[in-house]
């Protein structure tokens, strides 16, 4: 594979952790540059972690992998975008509330699991592939790296626009991207 290919995978598997830090940044009450390369590195970290994961499972268990994978990041996006949005709604029109200055570990540790799970995958096909797979999977992790920071900046300007609706939007978001990806896994609509 070459250094190219390499790059549009690992932008094109970054573009759903960069969806949902966006939702993320929206949600905080304006995120600064360290608390968005936080975040940014975890989901980073998380992401170049799976396809090694994947690879690392290889030929042996690639299908009882492929079988599941879609239906847990499904359900965990889910759970976390269910979560997020009752936390807006909940949120009464006269009650002053001041948003998060920062998101918890391990709600960015899950939401990054859940939206790395084709990662996962990925990282099975490639065990068949003469790839350097610790190369791309540091190329994968940097692109979401770089992803992820960029949506929690962007959203950094969303949020105060939008108010309570940030966090319900940014639920939204991961609500819709584990449908995506169910969707995509299933075959439906194709």
């Amino acid at each position: 594979m070459t250094f190219i290919a390499t790059l549009i995978l690992a932008f094109g598997m970054s573009m759903d952790a960069f969806a949902a830090a966006l939702g993320k940044g929206a949600s905080l009450h304006r995120p600064d540059f360290k608390e968005a390369l936080r975040t940014g590195l975890i989901f980073g970290v998380i992401e170049m972690l799976t396809p090694l994961i994947g690879w690392a499972i290889g030929l042996a268990a690639s299908r009882y992998v492929m079988a599941w994978d879609h239906w847990l990041a499904f359900g965990l996006l889910t759970l976390l975008g269910g979560r997020m949005m009752m936390a807006g709604f909940s949120q009464t029109a006269g009650e002053p509330c001041e948003p998060p200055q920062r998101h918890g570990f391990m709600v960015l540790a899950l939401t990054a699991v859940a939206t790395s799970l084709d990662a996962l995958a990925v990282g099975v096909g490639l065990a068949f592939l003469q790839v350097n797979i610790v190369l791309t999977a540091l190329t994968i992790g940097a692109a979401t790296t770089i992803m992820a920071t960029t949506g929690v900046l962007v959203g950094r300007f969303i949020g105060p626009v939008m108010g309570k609706w940030a966090e319900v939007l940014g639920g939204v978001v991961l609500i819709c991207i584990g449908c995506t990806i169910l969707v995509e896994h299933m075959g439906w609509f194709s």
